[in-house]
């Protein structure tokens, strides 16, 4: 098997180096579709002789799609610039790649883990996490609205136990400055398809979210950093609706 590692950047020279070192020696090629970094993004690809293209931004799904059509192997790995690939997961990509595949098979889940506030996040919301990564690029694409982007596979998926590591947020302003813009980004896309929602939905879904993360899936188990997740991703859920009703206002609507 031969492995094309696919992945998108935007000024992601912090992020760059260390998921490309992870990925250097199982990458059989690594394509990188760029929307316009005016840091040393391009300069860290030609390090690791990746290849290097230009798109203007075309949303998420059609950024990660159009990097697909890029690859030239028939497996594809969709990863992030702020991801690694875990010494785990590593040697299985390793075994996989000497195996003979069964046609049936498309893809390839693994379990996704957040470094956050120097605490590796193994409870509540954001853990497991699994994802399919690894796929069969002619069975596969990215879709959705404007965030939150999913990849749909047509074939059956096999499993990975090694971890994808994630490095997602820098600190707390940085965490709740994406939660602000993904819920404005998802409002606008369930308002764009007509979804009106009632005035106590912010709050009950809100509370849902907190307790379904802090409580039912345990992230009272990751401490201090375990409690500020659970109240970023409730607070998250609770303006995404506020602002859906905001532009639903805003239109005339009610």
């Amino acid at each position: 098997m031969k492995i094309s590692f696919c992945l998108i950047t935007l000024n992601e020279e912090e992020n760059l180096p260390r998921c490309l070192k992870s990925i250097a020696d199982l990458a059989d090629e690594i394509v990188i579709l760029d929307s316009g970094s005016t840091d040393r993004t391009k300069k860290i690809a030609a390090e690791f002789n990746a290849s290097f293209e230009h798109q203007d931004w075309l949303g998420y799904v059609g950024q990660k799609n159009r990097v697909l059509s890029l690859a030239k192997n028939d497996w594809v790995f969709s990863i992030d610039a702020d991801e690694e690939i875990s010494p785990i997961l590593s040697a299985e990509l390793r075994t996989i790649k000497d195996t003979i595949i069964t046609p049936t098979i498309s893809g390839f889940s693994m379990p996704r883990c957040v470094l956050y506030e120097g605490r590796w996040i193994r409870h509540g919301d954001w853990y497991p996490d699994r994802l399919v990564r690894l796929f069969r690029n002619d069975r596969a694409r990215f879709t959705g609205g404007k965030v939150h982007e999913r990849l749909e596979v047509e074939g059956s998926i096999e499993t990975f136990a090694g971890e994808l590591y994630h490095h997602s947020f820098k600190n707390a302003d940085d965490h709740w400055a994406r939660c602000e813009k993904y819920a404005q980004l998802w409002a606008e896309t369930q308002f764009e398809k007509g979804k009106s929602v009632g005035p106590l939905a912010s709050l009950s879904h809100a509370l849902f979210r907190w307790l379904r993360g802090y409580v039912l899936k345990r992230g009272f188990l990751d401490g201090r950093q375990g409690l500020r997740i659970a109240n970023y991703c409730a607070g998250e859920v609770r303006l995404k609706y506020q602002l859906l009703r905001k532009l639903h206002r805003t239109s005339g609507e009610f």
